[in-house]
């Protein structure tokens, strides 16, 4: 259901308005729409389930031509359905009790007989449609939006540091210069982390329960007091639906996989955060480049200007969502008793938390693709940073029992402009050291002193494609 330029235009979502053209993947998924779709198609599996499960035999009969309604809905609901709903809720003021009052019209009109008629939302409460349909949400999403995007920001901080693995750049730590190190090995550390926060969203096994009102299975065994109804709901949570069962619930699913699922998101969503304000600052000292677009303005009154303005709204975008995931963590964990219903309207916000984290990642990679490094400012720093080599000299020196070496290079460094001229007479009159050591620290220069950074990154590499396959 297309929306048009004025509906966008007084929404009082931005992800809905300003931003929804870049987040049309997501509208299936985590709209109403969305919801009302995966709603269905927990009904029309669960009444297959039933039909086709051994411990109910003759119980039911399916026409052909009922089978087939169900089967499409279980894979594809029509826009005529979903209008149909909205219309019943009118009356019922209730979402999925109007998802089963559809059902019973659809499935009639396909010749469906009274018995299974009365199986539709059999021995079902609200909640275990609502979850199971939650669950299929957050499933298809992940698989399909969310790791492919938080893959392709992965593998082109990979890429990167590959490319520039060899390009030495001064470190700063506490944002004074430091040892050296290369841009490749920086960007391997996000990406590292990253990656392994991608892995443990991928691992969050999605749960589910199909239990009743008050989680025991009480209408089940009322109506069938001879079937296993755990082992059932088993086959029909986890093989037909492809979730993971959930044995201890009350009412409601406990939604402790539901926020594992953001927490993770939340956290590849903070290390995120740390590249784009790093990559900013960068940007600030003409670490980096970027890539002028004709036609674009950066300042309304400075014309020179071009702003990171796509790690900004990364930020920004980030920052949001995680404060999503902090209440989710916060309300879901928690619920009164058997039930109560708070949890449902902040469930509700599960679209507006991916939107704006789906989002931000499409702003780090285009602001990823506009950047390149300032090799030349990069080296100038360092050919200007001499005292770093000071650790360099002063490490070797205590090998060879120079007990106040430490002493000697703090003098000689410590707040003070270094020449090389100036390390280099330091190391020459050092009587100590072996000329053999003499030459090799004389030889070194800051772009030299990078470690083994470069073989890092091909480690992490190699460990990244090897878990790949």
């Amino acid at each position: 259901m297309p929306r048009s330029s004025q509906d966008q235009l007084f929404a009082l979502s931005a992800l809905d308005g300003r931003y929804r053209s870049k987040l049309e993947n997501l509208a299936p998924l985590l709209s109403e729409a969305g919801l009302m779709s995966f709603r269905i198609r927990v009904e029309a599996e669960w009444i297959l389930h039933l039909v086709d499960h051994p411990a109910l035999p003759g119980e039911f009969e399916l026409t052909a031509a009922v089978r087939e309604r169900l089967e499409q809905l279980a894979k594809q609901v029509p826009d005529s359905a979903l209008l149909r709903i909205k219309e019943l809720e009118k009356t019922t003021n209730h979402d999925v009790k109007a998802v089963e009052y559809y059902l019973r019209e659809t499935l009639a009109e396909a010749g469906a007989n009274k018995k299974i008629l009365a199986f539709i939302h059999f021995a079902c409460t609200s909640e275990d449609i609502n979850n199971l349909a939650y669950g299929l949400m957050l499933h298809e999403t992940r698989q399909r939006v969310i790791l492919p995007t938080m893959d392709r920001i992965v593998t082109e901080l990979e890429e990167m540091a590959l490319r520039y693995k060899n390009l030495p750049m001064l470190s700063r730590t506490h944002g004074q210069t430091a040892s050296p190190t290369t841009l490749g090995k920086e960007l391997a550390v996000f990406a590292h982390r990253l990656w392994k926060q991608r892995q443990n969203l991928a691992a969050v096994a999605l749960e589910g329960k199909m239990s009743g009102a008050v989680g025991n299975y009480n209408a089940h065994l009322a109506a069938y007091p001879d079937v296993d109804w755990v082992y059932l709901t088993q086959g029909f949570i986890e093989k037909r639906l492809g979730l993971k069962q959930n044995l201890l619930t009350t009412q409601i699913e406990n939604h402790d996989s539901m926020v594992a699922y953001a927490e993770d998101i939340k956290r590849f969503n903070t290390i995120l955060i740390g590249l784009c304000r790093d990559i900013w600052s960068y940007i600030s000292i003409e670490y980096f480049k970027q890539q002028a677009k004709a036609g674009e303005i950066g300042s309304s009154t400075m014309p020179h200007k071009i702003n990171p303005i796509d790690f900004e709204n990364a930020e920004g975008n980030l920052g949001v969502a995680n404060s999503l995931a902090t209440h989710y963590s916060d309300k879901l964990l928690i619920s009164r008793w058997q039930r109560d219903l708070s949890d449902s309207t902040v469930q509700r916000t599960l679209g507006t938390f991916i939107g704006h984290a789906v989002l931000a990642y499409e702003s780090f990679l285009k602001g990823l693709s506009k950047i390149s490094p300032n090799e030349e400012a990069i080296a100038a720093d360092l050919n200007q940073s001499w005292e770093v080599m000071g650790e360099a000299i002063q490490t070797a020196m205590r090998r060879f029992e120079i007990t106040d070496a430490y002493e000697r290079l703090k003098h000689a460094t410590r707040g003070q402009t270094v020449a090389a001229a100036d390390l280099q007479k330091l190391i020459r009159d050092c009587p100590e050291l072996p000329d053999a050591v003499k030459e090799r620290l004389l030889a070194m220069t800051p772009a030299d002193y990078v470690g083994c950074a470069a073989t890092l990154v091909d480690r992490f590499v190699q460990e990244r494609r090897d878990a790949d396959q």
